[in-house]
């Protein structure tokens, strides 16, 4: 079986992509997907080298996306973006606890969803969503900008991704903290600095 190797990225630009960049180290790499908080000039550099796509949600602190842009990258907040059949959904931001522009209430992010359902409804399914915040009691925080949504359980229960991949909780937060974890038969993923995921296509 064929399989599609996705990398993730998140909060804290890889050395190894970035000081230290050797090419070779994308080889074998078909799709990244960036889970926010990462410099636009990041995302340039890898578009430049990188002979597939570049995609991205915005993270609570990339206000500065609204002016420079990633380029030769493509954002998929708010839609499905399909790859080697892979349904794809993005749902960047963080819980809004200033005026930041990618902020969101939790109304405002379940209104999010709502939306992108009609999407996901038209490509008849959804097979990983990647957000930048984390989903309420899954890896979060107890502190408002740290803490995740709870509106994203209500994608889980519909559609049943998968795959959930974000953001925003970088590792170093609490070294006890996995990064990889199950939560109703949807794997989670938190995508910090960088995580290679094999996905099998038939």
């Amino acid at each position: 079986m064929k399989t599609v190797k996705i990398l993730f990225i998140s909060d804290e630009p890889a050395p190894a992509l970035w000081d230290y960049f050797d090419s070779s180290r994308l080889d074998g790499i078909d799709l990244i997907i960036s889970c926010g908080d990462l410099p636009p000039q990041y995302l340039s550099f890898l578009a430049t080298f990188f002979k597939g796509r570049v995609l991205y949600v915005h993270g609570n602190h990339d206000d500065c996306y609204v002016n420079t842009p990633p380029e030769g990258c493509l954002s998929i907040e708010d839609r499905v973006y399909e790859f080697e059949g892979i349904r794809i959904a993005g749902l960047g931001g963080s819980m809004r606890y200033h005026h930041g522009k990618f902020q969101y209430s939790e109304w405002e992010m379940l209104v999010r969803t709502i939306v992108l359902q009609f999407q996901i409804y038209r490509h008849k399914g959804l097979d990983i969503l990647v957000s930048h915040a984390p989903a309420y009691g899954i890896g979060d925080g107890k502190d408002l900008p740290h803490m995740g949504f709870q509106c994203f359980h209500r994608l889980f229960r519909k559609f049943k991704p998968k795959y959930f991949v974000h953001g925003h909780m970088h590792l170093s937060y609490n070294p006890f903290q996995k990064r990889v974890t199950e939560h109703q038969g949807v794997t989670v993923i938190n995508a910090y600095e960088r995580y290679v995921l094999e996905y099998p296509v038939e």
